[in-house]
């Protein structure tokens, strides 16, 4: 008998025991609802503050270019770097391989215990990233960051499927939320901790120091995560055997899961195949234009206001303070209401409109700060929307595993752009990437529109020819993927 699904009768405090009867008799069993509470309360507890702290460090890792250049890293080793092309290649080196392995990383994930890959990736971009503060000159930086960009690559797309395997549809886009929103929680604080460090005298460059105390922690983080994350649900010693009954019934709602180690081929080729998946990788490549310069720019930006480059750093902080909330906000009703192209529509568009105020003001400088908690908000939340509403929509594991990273791929191709719109010689104006950006991000509304119109046409062909499903059944998705009849999208 398994007593954790079990919790004790209340004993009349005026009256003695139950004569003949033991502790065990006295075990009443737990309602299946109470039980999965108790599992998600558990799964959240061990998953969300490993895997939270992981991105917090990733995107610390990959973002802490912007607050060095304000602490002499292009005087020290890129030559002074006047126009700004050095480092700006040197930022868009990890996208390179960030786009070219994070497809063949996501799909060859599904055949290793997931904390060995995410634990053994995070140690190797930990290390990368470490390495930066001994670079001398730009090949040296340029190494590091190929590196932080092969290793990070087999990490993103393997949570967003992790994630898969623990949350159904109602809850996953929260999770996603808590789990992105580290990325804003990143922002704030390394604004905070360049602020610091800039104030810090000691014998190397505060860029240097910059680099080794948001590198060093991710190598830690990495081994805890070895030892500490939970495998599959059908396997983890995480979970008792209930447990990891009640797990994989979650996991195959409206939906079917894989058992074990399986990667279908007809799915792999279904999410190339797949119009809408390439839809979603113009919607990620706006935002991540748009993330890839808050990123590396914001505090350049903020710097043009008329601020010193120490208050600059500090002043980062709001903006990414106000995205996380948003972004938790719009995720949570999300996952309440169930839609998530509708909200998508509206964050693309505040994002857009964040970035026309900075185009049409120049000299209220109040105002232009204003206009970056729209452009942070907009986009964050638009991100954590993107990710949350492809997971459910392509049907089977192999296709997520697959269909991710290929839009991930196609979304961080605008990363690459969005570290080159905002060279030295076009400031503080920016009028270039300021338009950029903002249609992109206006573009990115527009194509959620079309994908929601074409989700809720299909479900509506699908009702009318087989009945409407109860969302909580098993749908056998291993031959068609999305395209099984029972199987209905999220609009």
């Amino acid at each position: 008998m398994d007593l954790e699904h079990y919790e004790h009768c209340d004993r009349r405090q005026d009256g003695p025991g139950i004569e003949g009867v033991s502790e065990i008799d006295l075990l009443i069993p737990l309602d299946p609802e109470t039980q999965e509470r108790r599992l998600l309360r558990k799964l959240d507890q061990r998953i969300l503050p490993i895997l939270c702290l992981l991105y917090l460090f990733a995107y610390l890792d990959r973002s802490n270019l912007g607050n060095a250049r304000l602490q002499g890293l292009p005087q020290d080793v890129l030559g002074g770097d006047p126009t700004g092309v050095l480092f700006n290649w040197v930022n868009s080196a990890f996208f390179f391989t960030y786009i070219l392995l994070q497809i063949p990383f996501t799909v060859l994930s599904k055949y290793y215990n997931p904390r060995i890959w995410i634990g053994c990736s995070a140690i190797l971009w930990g290390i990368c990233s470490t390495s930066m503060a001994v670079a001398q000159n730009f090949t040296g930086l340029m190494i590091a960051r190929l590196g932080l960009g092969t290793f990070e690559a087999a990490f993103g797309g393997a949570v967003a499927l992790y994630f898969s395997f623990y949350y159904t549809k109602a809850e996953y886009g929260t999770r996603i939320a808590y789990w992105f929103g580290f990325a804003t929680v990143a922002g704030a604080f390394g604004g905070l901790l360049a602020y610091g460090i800039q104030h810090i005298k000691v014998s190397i460059a505060n860029w240097r120091l910059l680099f080794i105390l948001e590198g060093a922690p991710t190598i830690l983080l990495g081994v805890l995560c070895v030892f500490m994350l939970p495998g599959r649900p059908e396997s983890t010693p995480f979970l008792t055997t209930a447990e990891r009954k009640i797990a994989i019934n979650r996991m195959n709602r409206g939906t079917s899961g894989d058992f074990g180690a399986v990667v279908r081929q007809s799915h792999v080729i279904a999410a190339f195949q797949d119009w809408r998946i390439y839809v979603g990788g113009v919607i990620y490549f706006g935002l991540n234009c748009a993330l890839a310069s808050l990123s590396a720019f914001l505090p350049t930006i903020i710097a043009t206001m008329g601020h010193t480059n120490a208050m600059a750093q500090l002043m980062t902080v709001p903006p990414y303070a106000m995205a996380g909330c948003v972004l938790i906000a719009t995720s949570y009703c999300s996952d309440r209401l169930q839609i998530r192209g509708p909200l998508l529509i509206c964050t693309s568009t505040i994002g857009g409109l964040g970035y026309m105020i900075l185009l049409g003001t120049t000299h209220r400088q109040d105002v232009r700060y204003g206009a970056t908690f729209l452009i942070t908000s907009g986009t964050y939340a638009s991100i954590g929307l993107t990710i949350a509403w492809f997971n459910h929509n392509l049907g089977s594991e192999t296709k997520r595993a697959t269909g991710i990273p290929l839009y991930g791929a196609i979304g961080q191709c605008g990363s690459i752009l969005g570290s080159h719109l905002y060279p030295l010689t076009e400031g503080p104006a920016y009028t270039n990437g300021f338009t950029v950006s903002a249609f992109l991000l206006f573009l990115a509304a527009l194509c959620a529109l079309l994908l929601s119109i074409s989700f809720r046409l299909d479900n509506m062909q699908r009702d009318e020819k087989y009945g409407k499903p109860d969302p909580n059944d098993m749908v056998d998705t291993s031959e068609l993927a999305d395209k099984a009849p029972a199987f209905r999208y999220i609009m």
